[in-house]
């Protein structure tokens, strides 16, 4: 079971149909992943870890309550399902390369009955050069890669004026100064660092605003940014 009292303690608690689609998706997860890697993270840690860490994006006002997001890499729907089960007027595309986290992410969307999120399964690198280029209020991902990798990740997927998302631990304050080069060449600038406020994790979201279009060069081929950083 989610632990409702400590997303409350949080200021995270969902409204009531919210939550129940939070336990059904959270119910489905344990489900699936004693068949399919989804998750490490052992349950007793999970509200804290998945869902407070995700839904703390709406608390801080990094995502609003409508608009398009991309959720890059997102494995088993961290952040995007949980902010597209808290907040409905979001439409949230989850993009991801690996086939079975795409059945099980379609599962959830089915069972679950969510019209606002949608799956493409495909690497980062391949569908920043389709329609979803420059397509998305927001682009998040979390604990995925280091900043500069990042950044060529998401910014591509994002309109001028959006923000890229990074969730990332203490490692952050030393990518900083390579991830403001690496946002500067994608027509990005570095945000803030916002400390999501959760109990006994240091875990931040960093933002990236999107200030420019990206140059068309970027992102590189598929593998290439994760080997050779910008």
């Amino acid at each position: 079971m989610i632990d409702s009292a400590l997303l409350e303690r949080l200021g995270l608690l969902p409204a009531p149909p919210a939550l129940e689609r939070l336990e059904a998706f959270h119910k489905l997860l344990l489900a699936h992943s004693r068949v399919t890697d989804l998750t490490k993270v052992p349950e007793e840690e999970m509200t804290l870890r998945h869902y407070a860490d995700s839904l703390a994006a709406l608390r801080l006002g990094l995502v609003p309550q409508t608009g398009a997001v991309v959720d890059v890499g997102s494995g088993a729907g961290f952040p995007g399902l949980p902010l597209a089960i808290a907040a409905p007027g979001l439409c949230v595309t989850l993009l991801e390369a690996r086939e079975k986290r795409c059945a099980f992410l379609e599962t959830v969307i089915r069972e679950l009955g969510l019209p606002n999120v949608t799956v493409a399964c495909a690497r980062a690198e391949d569908a920043a050069r389709t329609g979803m280029r420059e397509a998305f209020d927001r682009a998040a991902a979390r604990a995925l890669a280091p900043l500069p990798v990042l950044a060529e990740y998401l910014l591509p997927f994002v309109k001028p004026g959006g923000l890229a998302l990074c969730w990332k631990g203490p490692a952050v304050e030393a990518e900083r100064a390579d991830g403001a080069r690496a946002a500067a060449l994608l027509g990005g600038r570095l945000g803030r660092l916002a400390e999501l406020g959760l109990p006994g994790r240091s875990h931040y979201i960093q933002v990236i605003e999107k200030t420019g279009a990206s140059p068309q060069k970027y992102p590189r081929k598929a593998g290439v940014p994760a080997k050779n950083p910008l």
